[in-house]
Parts: structure tokens; C-alpha cells; sequence
């Protein structure tokens, strides 16, 4: 490493919140005045742009190639070649199949890149947060620059309304305050403290001495020194983290992949097995049934299913996006299905985000606002007139959240601030110190005399009161009164109340020097306000149906322990008071990983965390075996969101990193939402399942007619009659059965666990002895054709023998195909659910399965009836008895599976 090279990295390995701050400017090597043009130029050469990196980009082309890696879609494209380069039995290339498989190919990649091209710009919005231009001293002159050229040792000036453009150790400051929700995730601005800091360890948002490069400066000034830029500050890091983010494999994705090898291997087992039977059994010819196995192999891969899911996967998105779901990535949908854990921040999702007064302590008595609070209280006007928020053009609160509050506060009691100043105005205030803790405003009264509204922190203030107010009257301020209020004060805290204590004085003139000292002292004590971010009226039942459904909430945010779990607490996520429950970042930081892994149960609430704190805790999860839901708002969610399963982002508070680090985002930012979502992503899972059951079991039953028929030397089925089958039968009901609704009781069961697949849940030997149950009626009809044959038949006078056998085959071939395609649709009435009676869950209540049902039962009898299609698919027109036959034996499917079911059910198999 150069010495450069090392400079910088011992630059960047300081931790400048422990510093004071002359060690602060001798370790950057600046001074108070800043840096000369031309040092800061040097600097710029050796630390680089302060911006952060691009990040690798996937084109478009490579995008195009990651869709046909999947092992299923390689499957389909060789039976694609299969089709169309080897010859049938009858020296005839089965273009139309080939055709049709690259078809289904290439519109499933078509939709594949258009899902990607929609996925996260993360880094992209990051850049786009950066501030254009920062206030800077160099050479002593305060002038704007590019936040760009920002190097290290640079002097910063901080003003309200500014974008902090790097991360800065602060050196001076005026009552400054910093938003910095995004990072932390704490919705009240951070006030901001010139102190030393002991702890190294110490969390982002309890670095009260330093600032973060995107985060905004919401009252007051201050000036820092720049202490990290570009991918060094904390978004640099976050960036980072995203950059190298693990993708996790969705089980969707697990799951095909494992269908498409499942597949891969039965087909192939039964193409060998076929293969030596007919040479060495039947002495048929090597190539005769080399072409044979191929065609079977090719008729057993269900071609569709790619495209069927994707459709299911996008009609799933429609119900969620009327739901205030917007999936951004189809296989989420199914992913929240599967979800065992959702990994929520408290702040905006949990809770409104929005600070409320929920108590007032006057007149010796606690008042909640949910009952009747005095309205004549002076409490509510000192807390109204001490008070820097204002109102814009449409009449909407704007200031600091917890003076906002105060002023609806008010409102909702029927004091409106802006008409009471137009009578006693303010003349003079001294704005809140973090020092002293205290705000004071003077106000002219109409008797001439002067009100100094004072209000802040109740330990404070209690110091500076000799008096307190009494329904009306000024008693002496005693210790017993004293002690009183701190119990108050006490118990709200317990709650994670924000307390803030009112006082006041009137004077006859106002100080020539407003100092605090004079004005803050001799005080009347008028009452205390309790405030906190409450949560939604709807999270606590979202909670309840979740664990319910074998889900477990935890709550993730930057926000203070106390806060954490009360909130927790409220919402059923913990029991109230269970500390043990809760964790903080910074006893996070004292495990080991392997610690944390084996008590990871043990916790439902982390507190005070960072954004690697958040990552790893999803990973902790994750290598427990359990699917991860991660919600997020802020700019430091984004590595966790991108970590986790599914990624939920906000649609109204969240920023644009995080949005584009999810693969949902709730248009309503409401917890709730979420529950509502894996309700569908369950019933999207459950629908795919119906789908692949249905495919596999018709597939199943032909591979078994073609298998055994040719093992008899029997004649039943010919390609084109196959294909037909699954393109008519197969595919619109397939489709359809992803559109069934969700059963009763599907948020009652526990989630399916991260190892289940397709075949789980008794579906697969549901596949297997339904498609026997299909295969085996074929074949018996096929056989009674030919060995009762029609006496329409046996009657045709002038056949020869041979003719009058090549009808009967011809009619049986035809009653076995009308069989098999009639089946399967009276089959997809079965497959409405895999345990359930189909009298429970209904014969006709999805109108577009019915639909779906009537549309291939149309096309399917079509080619049989109509001239000149009967002849192009080499079927015969069939007599009532024939029908009857074909008729009654279809049906028999629909009794024959609901006794099975009915044993099933009774035996307690399901």
C-alpha cells in the first residue's frame, strides 16, 4: 500500500465522534477557516469524487440469456428440437409442437426481462439524492461549491432547509436540529450536541455531534468539518452493501427448478425403460422405438406450465395492486405465501408516523385524550405559544413533528393558535437550547402586562418553578407537589411517552437583554404533555390474524428501546413489559454470530439499530430456515430489504432507494396491507399447486395410455391427438384454476416452510393415483371399443373383415381420445382442492373457470362433430351408445376422486 493509499485508509479508519474537536481538524490536517483551493483540489485527486459508485449493471442481452438457465426451460427447448429435427413413425417432423414450445419459451422470457428491466435502481436513486451544492470555507472566504468536490477537512456551513452533503463532524452550532429518518429510521429530528462521545460502538442516531451526507437540517445552523465522503459516509456504505447483496433464490425459482429436474429424470427413466421394453420384450425395431420414446417424452413435459404460472403470477398482482399491494417482481407474489417472518419497521408502517398527544398531566390529574380533557387549560396555550410551527398556503402545520403536534393538539381542543397571537402576539422569545432544554416566547397581553410562555423538559424546568397552577389558582411549589409531578412525568415515560413540561410568568416589561437566567426563573408550573408516534388502529388486529397464521411479527427500527416496546407491546408483538424480548444494536454488536443464531428466537424487538445490524438479522432468519418479509422506509433499510425473501417497500413516506431495493411496495404503507398480501401470495401458491396437479396428473394418464398401449401393441393415440389434448384441455383450465378463490381456511393453516414444494401437501399422490384413476379409464375404453364393438359396426353390410376392423379401431381410437379430453376437464373440477369435498368448495362459484371449461369442451367436441375436422384429425362422428360410453366413464373421475378424498379426510390424512 502507497503512502497515499495509507493515509487515506487511516483517514477513513478514525472515529471522529470520540474526538474533540481540535484532535478533529489536527487528524483531517484543516483548520477553522477551512482549506486552501489548492489543498482541496490535491484531495480531490487523492479521495476521489464525493459521489457515489455506479455499481455493476446487468444489459439487456445478459438479462435475455439468465431467463433460459432455468433447468425446465432447457428441458423444453430440447423437446423443441426433438420435434422438429427427428422424424415420427411415420417419417413426419412435428413442426407445429416445436413450434408451439418456443412459443411458450420465448413469451415467458419476454416477461421475464420486462420484470427486470422494473427492478431496483437503488444506487441509481441514491446518487439522486445528493444535495447539488454546499456552503464551504476555503481560504477563509465562504463560497458554493459542487457537493461533488467535497474532500475531507473541507468546512462545512449548516443552515434549516439544507441537504447535509457529506458526513461532518460538527464544531459549532445554534440550536441545530437534523432529520435523519431515513438513516435511522427515528421520526423526530435529532438535536444536535457539541460533545466528545466515549463509546466507539455508539449507534448512528446517538451521534448527536456529527451529521450524515443526505439527511436534512430542519432548524437552526451549524458548521462541521468533513470527515468521510463519496462511498465512505454511511449512504456510501449502504450503497456498498447493496452492491454486494446475496440474491436470494425465491421459492418459486427453488421450486420449479426442482419440478423441472423431476421431470427431467422421470421422463428420461420412462423413455429407457419404454425404449428397452419394446426392443428386448416385443422385438420391435431399435429406431421404431428410439422414435417412440421420443414422442412419449415429449408428450409427458408439460409445455404450458412456465407460461401458466407467469399468468397466475400476474393476475395475482393485479388482486394485489387493488389490495394496495404493487408487486414489483412476479415471483414475490408467491414468495409472501411462503413468508414465516415479517420483519417490520416501527416507524410509518406499525405507526402512523405522525407525533399525537396522548396525556395531559394538569391540575394534579392525568387526562387521556381518548377521554374529556379541560379545555380551558393554560397548559394548551403555553404549549401552542411556545411554538415555532406555522401554516402554509393550504392551512397544513409545518414546523418540528413534535410542535405540529402540539398545535393540532390544540386545534382538535378548539384553541387555534393564529387567532389567538392577533391578539396577545409574541414580541420576543428565546429560541430551545439543547444546553438549557427550554423554549421561551414573551406575548403582549391587552392590560399591557407581558406572558412568557415557557415550555420543555420536565426535569429542567421543575428548577426553574417556585409555583404551580391549580384549577385556577397559584399555590407555592412544594416537594410534595414536586415529587407528584416527576411520578407523572415517570409513568408517561414508561409508556415511551415524549413528556414536555408548560410553565409560565407574567411581567410587567421586557428585559432589555433576554438572557435565561431572568426570563426562565420564578416560574408557575401549568402541566405536563405526553406525546408518542401512535400506532395504526388496523396493525394490532394485522398482528393478531398474522400469528394466527403461524407468522411471527418483529419489530426492526432506529428508534429507542423504551419506545420499541411499548409500541411492541400495544401491538400483541411482545407482551406488555417483556424486556427480555427486546434487543438492542448495541448488545447485538457484543454476539458472535453463532450466539445470535442460537437466540435468535428469543427476540421479537430490536432497537437502536443500524443498517448491518438489520442485515444481519434478516441472514440470522434466513439460515434459521425461515422465509424473511422485510419492511422498510428509509434509506438505511435498503441492504436489508434487498437481503430479505421479499422486500416491502413504502409507497407514500418511502424513499426512492428503498422502493427500488423491494419487490413490493404498499401503497398505503400500512402493516396491515402486508397480512392482506400473504393471504394472496397463499392463495396464489395454493392456485399454482391446483395448476400442477391438474397438468401432471392429465400428463401423467397419457404417458400411462401411450406406455401400456404400446407395451400391448395397441394404436390409441396419435401425436396430434395429444397435442390438441394439451393445447385445449390443459391450458385455458389451468389458467382458470389460478383464478379460483381462496379457501376458508387458508390463513388458519401454519406456513408451508421453506423446504415444501409443488408436490407437497399430498399433492403429489394426488397427481399419481388420478393420473392411473385416467390412464387406466382410456385404456379400458379403448379396450370394450374393441372388444364390444358399436352394433352400428358390426351391422354395415359390404366391409370386408379388414375394414370392419379398421372402423372399430378407428371409433375406438376416436371414444379414447374424446375420453381423455373430456376427463380432464371434468377432472378440473376435482382439482378445485386437494382435500376439500367439491361440493364444499362449489361447482360453479368462478365464473371464468366455467367459462374456461365450456370454451374446451367446445373446441374440444368440435373437431369431432364438424366435417372436414374430424378427417384432419383422423377422428370418427360417434353414435348415443358411443357417447353415452365416453360420457359416463369422463365423469367417473369426479366420484371416483371425492371418495378417495372423503377416506382421506376421515382417516385424518389432511
Amino acid at each position: 500500500m502507497s503512502t497515499e493509499e495509507t493515509k487515506k485508509q487511516q483517514q477513513v479508519d478514525q472515529v471522529f465522534y470520540t474526538q474533540t474537536t481540535e484532535e478533529v481538524l489536527q487528524n483531517l490536517d484543516t483548520t477553522v477557516n477551512g482549506l486552501t483551493e489548492a489543498e482541496a483540489k490535491k484531495r480531490l485527486a487523492e479521495y476521489g469524487s464525493n459521489e457515489l459508485d455506479e455499481g455493476k449493471k446487468t444489459t439487456t442481452f445478459q438479462k435475455i440469456l439468465a431467463q433460459f438457465k432455468d433447468l425446465m426451460i432447457i428441458v423444453l427447448i430440447a423437446a423443441a428440437a426433438i420435434s422438429a429435427l427427428v422424424p415420427n413413425a411415420e417419417g413426419h417432423r412435428e413442426w407445429v409442437d416445436a413450434l408451439i414450445i418456443l412459443a411458450v419459451v420465448i413469451i415467458n422470457a419476454i416477461m421475464g426481462v420486462i420484470q427486470e428491466n422494473k427492478a431496483e435502481q437503488a444506487i441509481e436513486a441514491l446518487k439522486e439524492m445528493s444535495t447539488p451544492n454546499a456552503n464551504v470555507l476555503r481560504d477563509g472566504h465562504n463560497i458554493t461549491v459542487n457537493s461533488h468536490d467535497l474532500v475531507p477537512g473541507d468546512i462545512v456551513l449548516l443552515e434549516a432547509g439544507d441537504v447535509v452533503p457529506a458526513d461532518m463532524r460538527l464544531i459549532e452550532l445554534s440550536t441545530l436540529k437534523i432529520e435523519e429518518a431515513a438513516l435511522t429510521g427515528e421520526s423526530v429530528p435529532v438535536d444536535k450536541e457539541l460533545v466528545v462521545l466515549n463509546d466507539s460502538e455508539v449507534g448512528i442516531g446517538d451521534r448527536v455531534n456529527m451529521a450524515f451526507a443526505n439527511s436534512n437540517v430542519t432548524y437552526g445552523r451549524g458548521k462541521g468539518v468533513v470527515a468521510y465522503t463519496g462511498m465512505n459516509t454511511e449512504v456510501g456504505k449502504i450503497a456498498n452493501m447493496l452492491a454486494n447483496a446475496d440474491e436470494t433464490e425465491t421459492p418459486l425459482k427453488r421450486n420449479l427448478n426442482q419440478l423441472g429436474k423431476f421431470l427431467t429424470y422421470a421422463i428420461l427413466l420412462i423413455a429407457v425403460i419404454m425404449f428397452f421394453v419394446g426392443t428386448l420384450l416385443n422385438g420391435r425395431g431399435v429406431v421404431e422405438m428410439l422414435l417412440t420414446s421420443i414422442s412419449l417424452a415429449v408428450a409427458a413435459i408439460p409445455e404450458g406450465l412456465p407460461a401458466i404460472v407467469t399468468i397466475i403470477l400476474a393476475l395475482g398482482t393485479q388482486v394485489m395492486a387493488k389490495r394496495n399491494a404493487m408487486i414489483r417482481k412476479l415471483p414475490a407474489v408467491e414468495t409472501l405465501g411462503a413468508t414465516d417472518i415479517i420483519a417490520s419497521d416501527k416507524t410509518g408502517t406499525l405507526t402512523l408516523n405522525q407525533m399525537t398527544v396522548e396525556k395531559l398531566y394538569v391540575d394534579r390529574q392525568v387526562y387521556d385524550k381518548t377521554g374529556t380533557i379541560p379545555t380551558d387549560t393554560l397548559a394548551v396555550k403555553i404549549m401552542n405559544y411556545a411554538n415555532d410551527s406555522r401554516f402554509d398556503k393550504e392551512g397544513k402545520i409545518v414546523g418540528d413533528p413534535t410542535e405540529t403536534a402540539l398545535i393540532q393538539f390544540g386545534l382538535d381542543l378548539g384553541f387555534d393558535v393564529r387567532e389567538e397571537v392577533k391578539k396577545e402576539p409574541r414580541v420576543a422569545d428565546l429560541p430551545f437550547d439543547s444546553d438549557r432544554k427550554l423554549m421561551s416566547t414573551v406575548h403582549e397581553l391587552a392590560d399591557g402586562r407581558f406572558l412568557v410562555a415557557v415550555k420543555g423538559a420536565p426535569d429542567v424546568l421543575l428548577n426553574r418553578v417556585s409555583q404551580i397552577l391549580i384549577d385556577g389558582q397559584t399555590l407555592p411549589m412544594d416537594e410534595a407537589e414536586k415529587e407528584q409531578i416527576l411520578s407523572a412525568n415517570k409513568n408517561m415515560a414508561k409508556q415511551a411517552l415524549r413528556v414536555l413540561g408548560t410553565a409560565y410568568k407574567l411581567i410587567d416589561a421586557v428585559p432589555s437583554q433576554l438572557v435565561s437566567e431572568e426570563l426562565e426563573n420564578d416560574l408557575i408550573f401549568a402541566g405536563l404533555i405526553g406525546m408518542i408516534d401512535p400506532e395504526r388502529p388496523e396493525a394490532a388486529g394485522a398482528v393478531k390474524v398474522a400469528k394466527s397464521a403461524g407468522i411471527r411479527p418483529i419489530m426492526i427500527t432506529g428508534d429507542h428501546k423504551d419506545t420499541a416496546e411499548a409500541i411492541a407491546g400495544r401491538l400483541g408483538i411482545i407482551e406488555p413489559g417483556d424486556d427480555a424480548a427486546v434487543l438492542t444494536g448495541a448488545e447485538l454488536n457484543l454476539m458472535s454470530d453463532a450466539e445470535f443464531a442460537a437466540n435468535i428466537t428469543n427476540y421479537s424487538v430490536y432497537a437502536r439499530v443500524s443498517p448491518e445490524h438489520k442485515v444481519r438479522i434478516v441472514k440470522a432468519w434466513q439460515q434459521a430456515g425461515k422465509v424473511v418479509a422485510m419492511t422498510g422506509d428509509g434509506v438505511n433499510d435498503a441492504p436489508s430489504l434487498k437481503q430479505a425473501d421479499i422486500g416491502i417497500g413504502m409507497g407514500i413516506t418511502g424513499t426512492e432507494v428503498s422502493k427500488g431495493a423491494s419487490d413490493m411496495v404498499l401503497a398505503d404503507d400500512n402493516f396491515a396491507t402486508i397480512v392482506v398480501a400473504v393471504e394472496e401470495g397463499r392463495k396464489v401458491f395454493s392456485n399454482i399447486q391446483k395448476a400442477i396437479q391438474y397438468l401432471m396428473a392429465a400428463n401423467l394418464g397419457e404417458v400411462l395410455v401411450l406406455f401400456i398401449a404400446t407395451l400391448l401393441g395397441w394404436d390409441t393415440l396419435l401425436p396430434i391427438h395429444l397435442l390438441w389434448i394439451n393445447l385445449v384441455t390443459d391450458t385455458f383450465p389451468a389458467i382458470a384454476l389460478g383464478m379460483e378463490p381462496a379457501e376458508g381456511n387458508l390463513m388458519a393453516r401454519k406456513p408451508r416452510g421453506k423446504n415444501s414444494n409443488f408436490f407437497s401437501g399430498g399433492v403429489m399422490s394426488s397427481i399419481i393415483y388420478q393420473g392411473i384413476l385416467e390412464g387406466a379409464t382410456v385404456l379400458f375404453v379403448y379396450w370394450s371399443a374393441i372388444k364390444w364393438p358399436a352394433h352400428t359396426a358390426l351391422n354395415m353390410v359390404g366391409l370386408s373383415a379388414a375394414e370392419l376392423y379398421d372402423l372399430q379401431h378407428a371409433d375406438a381410437l376416436t371414444m379414447a381420445f374424446a375420453t381423455l379430453g373430456l376427463m380432464q376437464l371434468f377432472h378440473a373440477f376435482n382439482v378445485k382442492s386437494v382435500h376439500q369435498s367439491l361440493f364444499t368448495v362449489g361447482f360453479f362459484k368462478n365464473k371464468s373457470f366455467n367459462y374456461a371449461i365450456l370454451l374446451s369442451f367446445v373446441l374440444m367436441m368440435g373437431i369431432i362433430i364438424i366435417p372436414g375436422l374430424n378427417d384432419l384429425f383422423k377422428v370418427t362422428h360417434l353414435d348415443a351408445y358411443q357417447w353415452a360410453i365416453v360420457t359416463g366413464a369422463s365423469f367417473a373421475i369426479i366420484p371416483a376422486v371425492e371418495i378417495v378424498k372423503f377416506i382421506q379426510r376421515r382417516m385424518g390424512k389432511v
